[in-house]
């Protein structure tokens, strides 16, 4: 059994374990309710976009009326021959099981499409750091180096294949403070390549977050668009019932609220924009308009998946930290109750020396 003063030292080190876990957790659930709030405030924006398409759809010539294909490219469908993957993962680590589980899924996807070549594009340094383990970096014809000094590879044509399954993109450290202008920039790449018929189809691999409970691991279809406004889900996993116990327990202790913020008011506000039974008059064609809007929509669903990414991330952080934190004052009493027990075999034994040496006397 060891000494009373390792046992001390031991129950030391723990208690300021516990200190910085419970400091992690309040810090997670903090910027969880700043990742909430950017959520909500990107919703108006998103769903007059949609609606703006879909009057601009009713008054506009979308598809050819002879051959009846669509006009715009992000429309046309084509077989499957090379896909983009984009995998939204963290840049951080004592997340609990967030980031592994993302990257089984990515592994789910990859063995789901075994007869089409995939290239992937990884936002977060989790991501990077699993694909650049097991697949092939592809070499694309240019590169720039973002703010915080990560040289990150911009989606190109690769010069050539370096596999069935290749890395083609990576960004590192965006996800601390989610741009648009970057979002944008990654849309409109994509975009490109999938105008230019470099790719034949656009999946985004993310963890889906409507509140702490109502988490969800998807990989959504993006390019070609099936339907304005509906959210085109290919794969999905739902969290188990413990998993949403523990998330529920955590969030009760950091006071941050379990179910969704009530935006009832404003989604009825925003659905009513642009579907009256009128004719609106634009300054421009209405074809012209739609062929400009459009790449802005596919901006936006890329845009809320980072969204919903970060504030699942802390989410699950806040959780780790949590379950981190118990851990540790479960492991103090243990400890303790091991040093009591130590110090009272100690004195037992001192005490049996006492009157062994006294009866030796007499």
């Amino acid at each position: 059994m060891a000494n009373v003063l390792d046992i001390k030292r031991r129950i030391r080190s723990v208690v300021n374990t516990r200190q910085i876990t419970k400091a992690m957790k309040t810090v997670s659930a903090a910027k969880l309710r700043r990742a909430q709030e950017g959520a909500l405030a990107a919703r108006p924006y998103s769903q007059m976009l949609t609606n703006v398409l879909k009057s601009l759809m009713a008054r506009a010539d979308i598809y050819d009326p002879v051959t009846g294909e669509p006009l715009h490219p992000l429309l046309a469908e084509r077989p499957e021959k090379n896909i983009l993957l984009i995998v939204v993962t963290g840049d951080k680590g004592l997340a609990g099981a967030f980031n592994t589980n993302i990257l089984k899924i990515v592994a789910k996807f990859i063995e789901s499409k075994p007869d089409q070549n995939i290239d992937v594009e990884c936002i977060g340094r989790k991501g990077r750091d699993f694909m650049r383990r097991r697949y092939p970096v592809a070499l694309v014809k240019r590169e720039v180096e973002d703010g915080g000094g990560e040289v990150n590879s911009v989606p190109g044509e690769p010069v050539s294949r370096a596999g069935r399954v290749q890395l083609v993109g990576e960004y590192v450290g965006v996800l601390g403070k989610v741009d648009y202008n970057f979002v944008s920039a990654l849309s409109q790449s994509v975009i490109d390549r999938y105008a230019n018929g470099q790719i034949d189809g656009v999946y985004i691999l993310y963890n889906e977050f409507k509140s702490v409970i109502a988490q969800r691991l998807i990989a959504e279809h993006v390019l070609p668009i099936k339907e304005i406004g509906v959210v085109d889900v290919r794969m999905a996993e739902e969290a188990t019932e413990e998993e949403r116990k523990r998330r529920v327990e955590a969030a009760k202790s950091a006071g941050v609220g379990i179910r969704p913020a009530d935006t009832h008011e404003v989604d009825e506000a925003a659905a009513k924009f642009a579907t009256a039974p009128v004719d609106y008059i634009y300054e421009q064609p209405p074809a012209e308009l739609f062929r400009s809007i459009l790449p802005k929509y596919i901006g936006i669903q890329i845009f809320h998946a980072l969204l919903e990414s970060v504030a699942a991330e802390h989410a699950a952080r806040m959780t780790a930290m949590d379950a981190a934190t118990n851990n540790a004052s479960d492991m103090i009493e243990s400890l303790t109750l091991i040093m009591n027990r130590a110090r009272q075999a100690k004195i037992t034994k001192e005490i049996i020396e006492i009157v062994s040496g006294a009866a030796a006397q007499q």
